[in-house]
């Protein structure tokens, strides 16, 4: 990285815009995912039930 002279830290965009995906986004991912699959299960047995 590269720094001016009072020391900060200068970087591109492409390098600002980088972004890290850690274990708390995958599951975010996962749980909410799993919620949306839970909701419309229930919705299906509630109003499309035999």
């Amino acid at each position: 990285m590269d720094k001016d002279k009072s020391g900060r830290v200068v970087e591109t965009a492409v390098e600002a815009r980088q972004a890290e995906l850690g274990p708390s986004v995958l599951m975010l991912l996962g749980v909410s995912l799993g919620l949306s699959v839970l909701i419309m299960a229930v919705t299906w047995m509630i109003f499309f039930r035999p």
